[in-house]
């Protein structure tokens, strides 16, 4: 984004191409140079906001600047600190050099700060840019020099010129600049490189050069950061593949996409933060098994890919890791909190294993819910998942879509209770660029658009504001969706599924839910046991502990002890699966190579927890005996309002009464536990 506007103070610089009268002093209105380089309008706009800015700093433009330079130490610091940058930027400023060898130039490498790090140039003209501190630990930011490259460069974050008198200081007038940000694959600014020279040497093509150089730079860095991943290299031609034109991606081995060069975003038009809203699959409509199979040889010739919008580019893809014969085994199911992810789509080897048919392992009630769900498959009904938290409903909703025919396209899930009000209605329906203050430059593509073709999971939908309830329920009827900012309406195709552990009838009544949206989403509604309901439980910790050891390299065996599934069998397991996975986990790293969990590796607050369950004073940790192995003990006939409020009450104890730390181990906002308690304190 620029930085910040000032208004407009009397005398500003340029004003749109137009000759200034004299300033106040007789100083003279600066020169408009615009129309005599060819530049385009927008330049002198540039140029005028950056003066504008100096006048606000109170830089003095006739006075003389500060050519002071660090010191030694502080400027070894400096280095040490950007060196990786040096190593890629030197011999790309070498190259640089010897293109405008013999020109009365030099090339700058600056840090993000704008404090010079590295410089090369003509002898004859480095005595004359040492006169004003064009050496290797000058400052060149707009507050320590005025308008220049370098400074505005960093502000606006745009390749810049600045030529002769457009620089803010008279000192500086001599001189002509070109510079570029160079940016990591985030789109973090590194540094800025720079080429800077006498103004009556001005030649149009240095700022090309000096903005091929900055890609290089980037493209090297790309290159070496994300060396352990796939890269993928395309182009609208097939012939720039491999040239400084090309977009390169960086793409993880579960599909996301982690970086991009600037020819990358340029092409398809989408900010570094909109780019990682997508994955492989709803960007280029494949997979990165797809991509090993088709790139393992050498011979292999870029492949025709088409983006969401219809746009065509080849594609070749790079990679360093081995080639898997089983993507299952890169990518590990592991069940926790629902985020605002894209997951990749499904495979063949992916579906065997994390399908249906994986998630029932002997309790009856599981059987059930799947049997349902199977027969609904692909018939265009929305399915609502119910049950408490950690009841394993995203690795449900996970399920449903690579059983589903749409499993070759992206799976899209978003938390409506992780995201603040003001946020989610862009993150579910995007925006324009600009639409509202802390937008996404270029926008931002929505929830709904991304998951066009493949599946949308709605995690805690209750959580969903009124206000976008009624947009929601617009979309699903219509089948298009505007994004804020827009006029225009995108046609979207999506199985929905959401999940919920509120109680929604109990909000419609408390007109806290749509109920036309209630019935629109509630096509088949299942509820998942809570963990202590489930007559599975022996089966599950096998079935976890078998997953955590093929994550192990070399891959360990665990087994329990009959002491601690004697407590695992009283437990009330408030946290359900998400509970028992994290304390399987920790009681494994715990036990180390041993092989056999016992008490000794279970933590001090489950202890207690079991503990009370089997009625033992001083069951905790500090107290070492052991209790008596019980048959399994029926949980108590509760309603599912009154456990769901037991577990918040016991959350809110062991947090010490911190309601955003009970929060965090139910894995719910702040907000679904005041209103739980606010319901739950009403009078009858």
């Amino acid at each position: 984004m620029r930085g910040p506007y000032f208004p407009a103070a009397r005398g500003s610089s340029l004003r749109r191409g137009v000759e200034l009268p004299q300033r106040r002093g007789g100083e003279p209105g600066l020169r408009p140079i615009a129309a005599s380089l060819k530049l385009p309008r927008q330049h002198a706009e540039l140029i005028d906001e950056s003066h504008e800015r100096c006048v606000a700093l109170g830089v003095s433009r006739i006075e003389r600047p500060d050519f002071s330079t660090l010191g030694r130490s502080d400027l070894i610091v400096v280095r040490e600190r950007n060196q990786r940058l040096h190593l890629h930027a030197a011999p790309v400023m070498e190259m640089l050099h010897e293109q405008i060898a013999n020109t009365e130039s030099m090339v700058v490498l600056t840090d993000a700060t704008g404090t010079v790090i590295h410089s090369i140039g003509d002898d004859d003209f480095l005595g004359r840019a040492a006169k004003v501190a064009l050496a290797p630990g000058a400052n060149w930011s707009e507050a320590a020099k005025g308008t220049n490259a370098v400074g505005t460069a960093l502000i606006d974050e745009v390749p810049t010129l600045v030529h002769a008198d457009e620089h803010y200081l008279h000192a500086n007038h001599f001189l002509t600049c070109s510079a570029a940000p160079i940016l990591d694959p985030r789109g973090n600014i590194l540094g800025v490189l720079d080429v800077s020279g006498d103004h009556r040497g001005y030649h149009q093509h240095t700022m090309a050069l000096v903005k091929m150089s900055a890609r290089m730079i980037e493209n090297h860095w790309l290159t070496d950061d994300q060396r352990n991943l796939m890269r993928l290299h395309f182009h609208s031609r097939v012939d720039f593949i491999g040239t400084l034109m090309e977009g390169i991606l960086a793409v993880s081995p579960d599909g996301k996409l982690v970086g991009a060069n600037r020819g990358a975003l340029d092409q398809l038009g989408l900010s570094g933060a909109a780019l990682r809203m997508h994955s492989l699959s709803s960007l280029l409509g494949t997979s990165v098994s797809a991509l090993v199979d088709r790139f393992r040889s050498p011979l292999a010739t870029p492949a025709p890919l088409r983006t969401a919008s219809g746009r065509e580019f080849f594609v070749h893809a790079r990679f360093n890791w081995p080639v898997w014969t089983n993507l299952a085994e890169a990518i590990a199911a592991v069940p926790g909190p629902a985020q605002a992810v894209v997951a990749p789509p499904a495979t063949s080897s992916t579906r065997a294993s994390a399908g249906l048919a994986p998630l029932c392992s002997g309790d009856a009630q599981w059987a059930s819910v799947v049997d349902k769900i199977r027969r609904v498959l692909d018939k265009d009904i929305a399915i609502l998942i119910l049950g408490d938290t950690g009841t394993g409903k995203e690795l449900l909703a996970h399920a449903i879509h690579q059983d589903s025919a749409r499993r070759a396209q992206a799976f899209v899930a978003l938390n409506c209770a992780a995201i603040a009000d003001d946020l989610i209605e862009a993150e579910l329906f995007g925006c324009e660029d600009g639409a509202f203050t802390g937008a996404r430059r270029k926008g931002q593509v929505g929830k709904l658009v991304q998951a066009s073709g493949g599946t949308l999971f709605l995690d805690e939908i209750g959580d969903l504001p009124l206000a976008l309830q009624a947009r929601l329920l617009r979309v699903l009827q219509e089948r298009q969706v505007t994004p804020l900012g827009s006029a225009k309406s995108i046609a979207v195709n999506l199985s929905i599924v959401c999940a919920s552990r509120c109680n929604l009838r109990q909000m419609i009544d408390a007109q806290q839910f749509r109920e036309d949206l209630y019935y629109r989403l509630n096509g088949l509604a299942v509820r998942l046991p809570a963990l202590r309901e489930r007559s599975d439980l022996a089966a599950l910790v096998r079935r976890i502990l078998d997953q955590l050891g093929a994550d192990q390299r070399p891959p360990g065996r665990w087994q329990l002890c009959p002491e601690v599934m004697a407590l695992f069998q009283a437990c009330a397991w408030p946290g359900n699966v998400r509970q028992l996975f994290n304390l399987l986990r920790t009681a494994a790293v715990m036990c180390a190579g041993d092989g056999l969990i016992t008490r000794a590796h279970l933590s001090d607050d489950f202890l207690a927890e079991a503990g009370a369950a089997l009625g033992l004073a001083g069951a905790g940790a500090g107290n070492q005996a052991s209790p008596p192995i019980p048959a399994k003990i029926a949980p108590a006939t509760r309603s599912l309002q009154e456990m769901e409020l037991d577990a918040i009450q016991q959350a809110l104890a062991q947090a010490g009464g911190n309601i955003s730390e009970a929060a965090k181990r139910l894995g719910i906002s702040r907000n679904t536990i005041y209103r739980k308690l606010r319901w739950n304190a009403a009078p009858a």
